[in-house]
């Protein structure tokens, strides 16, 4: 699809203020509700939004703890380790990476205990990891949820 200035002040629009309507987005850009919602109805049919969602903090909701991995495997393990990782709950994401190591994964938890925990038993044990390296967040300056266009 492509995607013309409207789609993308569309989108602008929506990634800084999900909850806005599509009658304000409208008079944002002179055009109606409807006209705004058969757009939006577009993008999501197209696969240009793939979903809607609330970014919640972390850190107000008990998880104190980020935590960045980097995870080397066995080829033929890959995939299976992979989808282990991220159906894990405090798997916040997974990506397969090229460059020194094979996945990158963020994990989010309560406490240094549960983060031991979580090493220990529920990576360490997986069979096909080749070596794990974990990186402590101190502090966030900034976090990106969405795709600028």
């Amino acid at each position: 699809m492509k995607l013309d200035e409207i789609d993308k002040k569309i989108l602008e629009l929506l990634s800084e203020h999900g909850r806005m309507s599509y009658v304000d987005i409208g008079k944002e850009l002179n055009l109606s509700r409807v006209a705004i919602r058969e757009r939006v109805n577009q993008l999501w049919d197209n696969g240009v939004i793939e979903k809607f969602s609330v970014v919640i903090n972390s850190e107000r909701v008990g998880k104190n703890v980020s935590a960045f991995f980097e995870v080397d495997c066995e080829p033929a393990s890959l995939v299976r380790v992979a989808e282990t990782l991220a159906n894990n709950p405090v798997v916040a994401s997974c990506y397969q990476m090229t460059g020194p190591s094979t996945l990158h994964m963020h994990v989010l938890v309560e406490d240094f205990a549960r983060l031991e925990q979580f090493i220990n038993e529920e990576l360490y044990s997986l069979n096909g990891i080749t070596r794990v390296e974990s990186h402590i967040l101190l502090r966030r300056f900034k976090s990106r949820t969405g795709l600028k266009l």
